[in-house]
C-alpha cells in the first residue's frame, strides 16, 4: 500500500511525502532536505500524528490511511517514545524557567 502527499513547506515548491506500507513495515520518506538526509522530518511526523495542515494535493482523507498503518510498527514504538521525551522535555523546560526565576529573586534579597 502507498499513500503520497504534497506538503507546503519552507520552500516554493511543496515536499513530496510517501508513505509505503507492507506487512507490519511502514516506511516514510520526504523530499524536504532533513528528509532527503535520513534525518526527523515534521512533514512525515506531522502526517503520523494526524495532521492535514500544509497538504496542499488535495487528498488529506488519506491522512487517515496512514495513521491506521502506523499500529503495531516499529515505527509506532519510536514514535510513541519521541512524545513522551517532548513531553518531559517540556516539563523540564518549565521548571527550568521557575527555577531561573526562583534564583534570580533569591539574588535580589
Amino acid at each position: 500500500m502507498k499513500k503520497e502527499f504534497l506538503v507546503k513547506g519552507s520552500a516554493s515548491d511543496p515536499y513530496r511525502v510517501v508513505f509505503n506500507k507492507d506487512g507490519r513495515n511502514l516506511s516514510a520518506y520526504c523530499t524536504c532536505p532533513a528528509g532527503e538526509n535520513g534525518l526527523y522530518c515534521k512533514h512525515r511526523i506531522n502526517i503520523l500524528r494526524g495532521s492535514t495542515k500544509n497538504i496542499v494535493s488535495g487528498n488529506p482523507a488519506d491522512v487517515t490511511d496512514v495513521v491506521t498503518w502506523l499500529g503495531g510498527t516499529d515505527v509506532e514504538a519510536c514514535l510513541d517514545s519521541v512524545e513522551k521525551l517532548e513531553s518531559e522535555a517540556e516539563r523540564i523546560k518549565s521548571e527550568l524557567t521557575k527555577a531561573k526565576k526562583d534564583l534570580a529573586r533569591a539574588m535580589r534579597d
